[in-house]
């Protein structure tokens, strides 16, 4: 392996070959693996032994396979605001820290936390900083994060603050400096918890040799902490999310899942009086504490910005009413303000009474007349002094003449960041690096999470980009003394007793229920496609072949460019996939992931696609998507809703297709019904060879063993809908039950010569019935409300 070195340093004996060491590419900066004389530091020492032990194929190979986990999970950062999504960008080896000076560094983090805590109490509770003249008031009148409804809200006992996360950048003389602190709602645990599965399978030896610490019991006692703030008999605890647009929106799903609970959008939630109720499809159920991934000003529009549509109307009366606990509290942003670091050192001396032994860099408010005058004659860059935007450089930032225009501005002085060891493209380079570390509170105090993610960058600049914009994360690893007792966030054994899932939110079942929907639709769409390719040009058309391209039609699907079409169908399916990742197998995920990727590599290839060899390839993944589908989802509420969808759309579009096909008339009518249903093969074991109509139409419309006919539908959704919430046998049957009864029973009943064009239109007429009495049902705002109007119709 080669190095991008600029200079060269001998090395003393116990140094590995010079491929496999980063030296300084940047004089002066701090090398986190290689001493000044050119010997590895003790923490590294490991690691690169183990590096040099193995050969390049092999280290390319383990690479390799933690890339393969992460695709295979699916852990993906979406870099835009279009949906386009990338890997989540793994480097390797991870960024090693000292035993000894984590121990140093995780006092310094619990001391910033408590620094951290007590500031946002007093500037939403006493204001005693303000009126003592250490805290210009200007830095709360002038800040978008201070939310005015809650101004009183840090008079309470409790914290405002529960989970925070510090970035770190270790100067030339090796002390960590604060680059900004993340209280709004910090990402990055889940994803580095994913660094730590993709690289423990790379360097498992590496893992067990150094004696890793583990990160579940962090989780563990942040859940515990969680679920004991949930004082309210019956409440859930949520994850609010903004939804999948998001570019942490992987993170949100994942740790959901990890920890149990309920991912939620603001859309699933409703305020009832003072108290914040779940729509479920069993109706609402009170929810009592929210992990807050969701910015604050977006939380409610009643209160705070209007225009939201991903917030709850109501919720800050829930958590004024002291009914629902959010962490972190609503307005705690207001510590990510980049001008707090000018007073920090006068800030924590009123509030801990000592210095902080993790300072910020070197920040000065460009409003103070005496630093407006400094930042003047001296080498500083420019930024916002409130949040918003400081994760960028905004070197064309102009200084006002006058300090009093200026209230907008801080001026840092970001020392040179250390340097890192990453492999990239085969070579070891050096790349300058910072550091993620995450803390919760408990009612013990504040808990450090032993590890973080380091963020390096892809190219040998100063700067390292934030993910979305190009850079890389690292693993980071606390070597210990002995191995840490293995810890599962999974019920003790002794404790246990199987229970059936709790409510399903009605957004995820509206979501199942559409992905069910949509699949279905893709896979019409696909089918009817690769019969007009079959047909040929227009000098071979048939009565049924254009009543096959009407179909296509009317699907939005054109057929000049029918790939448009169908990689649009395709795409919404895999987007309402994506918003349920939190219940949904990441293989099936994977597999619509992968239709719309042939598509999309289809429509921009250069040379002409076989296009019914590709048509082949998508309904085979589709035919893997169901199969999935149906033996690795768990088969209750979810898997159910889901299972209505693909039936009542199978059902509706077969009986569409072939009313139309029938209607057209003519040569090919039976053809085209067992080609459409994909009963050939069944056809021809059963039958003759020659094509009777009787016996066709019952095959494909009527025959209730045949999984691709409308009967077989129809048979399946009904029994699917008999065991949805709140039916019960012995009850009244609701409008969607009454109707699928009858639908079940004239199918049933029905012989060959009944099955008319005009029959199958009403048998799909009665299908699209049903789904919008289902939806009226189960995914109304108001479930109750739903069930009562059915009722009464």
């Amino acid at each position: 392996m080669r190095s991008d070195v600029s200079q060269t340093q001998s090395q003393t004996q116990a140094s590995p070959s010079p491929g496999l060491v980063a030296r300084r590419a940047v004089a002066g900066a701090f090398d986190e693996m290689v001493a000044p004389d050119g010997s590895v530091r003790p923490a590294y020492r490991p690691v690169v032994d183990a590096l040099q032990a193995l050969s390049g194929p092999e280290r390319v190979a383990r690479f390799g396979a933690a890339e393969q986990y992460l695709r295979e999970a699916g852990v993906y950062y979406r870099a835009d605001e279009d949906g386009g999504a990338r890997l989540w960008p793994l480097a390797f080896p991870p960024f090693v820290i000292d035993p000894v000076e984590w121990r140093a560094l995780e006092a310094a983090l619990v001391q910033r936390a408590t620094y951290l805590e007590r500031l946002v109490a007093d500037l939403y509770g006493e204001r005693a900083l303000v009126r003592e003249g250490i805290l210009p008031g200007r830095l709360l009148g002038h800040n978008p994060e201070f939310l005015r409804p809650l101004s009183r809200q840090g008079l309470g006992p409790k914290p405002l603050i529960r989970f925070v996360a510090v970035d770190l950048g270790r100067g030339p003389d090796g002390t960590w400096r604060v680059l900004g602190d993340r209280t709004q709602a910090p990402s990055g645990t889940g994803f580095a918890l994913e660094n730590r599965v993709a690289t423990s399978r790379a360097l498992p030896d590496l893992a067990r040799q150094l004696h890793v610490r583990r990160l579940a019991g962090f989780f563990a006692r942040f859940r515990e902490t969680l679920e004991t703030l949930n004082d309210q008999d019956g409440a859930r605890v949520g994850l609010l999310t903004p939804g999948p647009f998001n570019e942490t929106y992987f993170e949100h799903a994942y740790l959901a899942r990890y920890l149990g609970f309920h991912l939620l959008e603001g859309g699933d939630l409703v305020v009832q009086g003072d108290e914040a109720k779940l729509r479920t499809v069993d109706g609402l159920r009170p929810v009592g504490v929210l992990w807050r991934r969701l910015d604050a000003d977006y939380a409610d529009p009643l209160e705070l910005f209007s225009q939201s549509r991903i917030g709850t109307p109501g919720l800050l009366r829930a958590v004024r009413a002291g009914k629902l606990e959010l962490v972190n509290a609503l307005g705690s942003g207001i510590l990510e303000t980049p001008a707090f670091a000018a007073f920090e050192t006068a800030l924590a001396k009123r509030l801990i009474g000592e210095p902080l032994a993790l300072r910020s860099v070197d920040t000065l408010w460009c409003a103070d007349p005496a630093s407006h005058a400094e930042v003047r004659g001296g080498d500083w860059t420019l930024g916002p002094a409130f949040p918003g935007q400081t994760g960028r450089a905004l070197p064309d930032l102009a200084l006002p003449p006058e300090p009093g225009d200026a209230v907008h501005l801080v001026a840092r002085r970001v020392p040179p960041l250390s340097r890192a060891p990453m492999e990239l493209g085969g070579d070891m380079v050096s790349r300058p690096v910072t550091l993620r570390v995450f803390l919760a509170r408990s009612s013990e105090g504040w808990d450090v999470m032993p590890g973080g993610f380091a963020r390096a960058s892809h190219a040998p600049g100063e700067a390292v980009p934030a993910i979305g914009a190009g850079g890389r994360s690292m693993d980071v690893w606390i070597p210990g003394d002995e191995a840490d007792v293995p810890i599962t966030l999974l019920s003790s054994a002794r404790d246990f007793r199987r229970r059936l899932p709790g409510s399903l939110p009605a957004r995820a079942a509206d979501n199942l229920f559409w992905l069910g929907r949509s699949a279905e639709r893709t896979e019409v769409a696909i089918r009817l496609w690769r019969a007009s390719l079959e047909r040929g040009g227009e000098e071979r058309a048939s009565a049924v072949d254009a009543a096959r391209r009407a179909i296509l039609t009317r699907s939005g699907i054109a057929a000049a460019d029918a790939l448009t079409g169908i990689h649009r169908t395709a795409r919404t399916a895999f987007d309402i996939a994506s918003r349920i990742r939190d219940r949904f197998s990441p293989d099936a995920w994977r597999v619509l992931a992968e239709v719309v990727e042939l598509l999309t590599e289809a429509r921009r290839a250069a040379a002409p696609t076989d296009h019914a060899a590709l048509a082949g390839r998508l309904l085979t993944r589709l035919a893997g998507f169901s199969g999935l589908v149906e033996e690795n989802m768990y088969q209750f509420a979810g898997w159910r809703f889901l299972q209505c969808g693909r039936r009542i759309e199978r059902g509706e579009a077969t009986a569409s297709a072939c009313a139309e096909f029938l209607a057209a008339g003519g040569e090919g009518v039976s053809e085209a019904l067992l080609e459409f249903t994909d009963s050939r093969l069944t056809y021809r074991r059963r039958f003759s060879v020659e094509l009777h109509p009787e016996t066709v139409a019952d095959l494909c419309l009527l025959d209730p063993l045949n999984p691709r006919s409308v009967a077989y539908q129809v048979a399946a959704a009904r029994r699917a809908m008999a065991d949805l919430p709140g039916i019960h046998a012995g009850e009244s049957l609701d409008p969607a039950a009454r109707r699928i009864a009858r639908l079940h029973v004239r199918l049933e009943t029905a012989v060959p010569a009944e099955v008319t064009p005009d029959f199958l239109r009403r048998v799909a007429r009665d299908l699209r019935d049903i789904s919008d009495l289902l939806s009226a049902r189960y995914f109304a705002v108001a479930p109750e409300a739903a069930i009562e109007r059915l009722g009464s119709e």
